[in-house]
C-alpha cells in the first residue's frame, strides 16, 4: 500500500467536497500520518473517510469531521488548545500543526490504555507540543485555563458551563451535544457567549461529572 499517496488522495477529495474548509487546515492534515495513530490491523483503512475503532469502545473520528472541527475553531499559531477526548492522539496532532509555532495542545483522555497509546503515537510522529493527561475531561483543566480554543470529541448532554468558563476572552469551542440526536455547536466567548448549531453528528458519549 502507498499510504502517502492514499493520504493525498483523501485530502484532495476533502478539498473538492468541502470547499468551505480552509487550505491551511487541509495542508496540516497532509502532514499528519493518520495510519501512524492506529493499530496495525486497521492501518490499511486509514485513508478511508470513516471513523474507525481504536479499542476500548472508542473511535478515531472520520477525517472530514476533524477537518470541519478544526476549520470552525480557526486555529492559529501560538494558541493554547484544550482537547477533551484524546483517543489515539490524531486530532491533537492536526491541531498541533495548526498552532505551530509557539502553540500547545493539552489533550485529556480518561482511559489510561488509550492515553498511553496516544502518548506513544505522538512521540513517534514528533508532536512534542502535545501533552496527554489522564483525567475527567468533562471538567476541563482549570489549573491551566484559560484556553484560546477547546475541542470536544465526545457528545455532552449540554454545553458544560465549566468548559465555557475555561475559554479565554474571544475564545472558541466546538462540542457535540445530545445522546441519540446530536448537534455540533460552535461556542464563541466574546461580549457574552454565542452558541451556533453547525449540523448533525455522531460521537461517542462524554463520560464524567458533566457528561452522561
Amino acid at each position: 500500500m502507498d499510504l502517502e499517496k492514499e493520504r493525498r488522495q483523501l485530502i484532495n477529495g476533502l478539498r473538492s467536497r468541502y470547499p468551505e474548509i480552509r487550505d491551511r487546515v487541509l495542508d496540516a492534515m497532509v502532514c499528519v500520518p493518520r495510519h501512524s495513530f492506529m493499530h496495525e490491523s486497521e492501518q490499511r483503512f486509514a485513508y478511508a473517510d470513516n471513523p474507525l475503532s481504536i479499542g476500548e469502545g472508542q473511535t478515531i473520528s472520520a477525517p472530514h469531521m476533524v477537518a470541519i472541527m478544526c476549520n470552525l475553531l480557526e486555529l492559529e499559531p501560538g494558541q493554547k488548545v484544550l482537547e477533551v477526548g484524546g483517543g489515539c492522539g490524531y486530532h491533537a496532532a492536526v491541531m498541533a500543526e495548526l498552532v505551530r509555532p509557539g502553540g500547545h495542545v493539552y489533550t485529556i483522555e480518561r482511559i489510561p490504555s488509550l492515553a498511553e497509546f496516544a502518548r506513544k503515537n505522538l512521540v513517534n510522529t514528533g508532536y512534542e507540543d502535545v501533552t496527554v493527561i489522564i483525567e475527567d475531561g468533562s471538567q476541563g483543566l482549570p489549573a491551566l485555563a484559560p484556553f484560546d480554543r477547546i475541542s470536544v470529541a465526545c457528545s455532552a448532554p449540554e454545553v458544560p458551563e465549566v468548559l465555557v468558563e475555561q475559554l479565554a476572552a474571544g475564545g472558541k469551542m466546538v462540542i457535540p451535544v445530545g445522546r441519540y440526536m446530536q448537534e455540533l455547536y460552535l461556542v464563541t466567548k466574546s461580549n457574552g457567549v454565542k452558541k451556533e448549531a453547525k449540523g448533525g453528528v455522531v460521537f461517542v458519549p462524554l463520560v464524567g461529572k458533566y457528561g452522561f
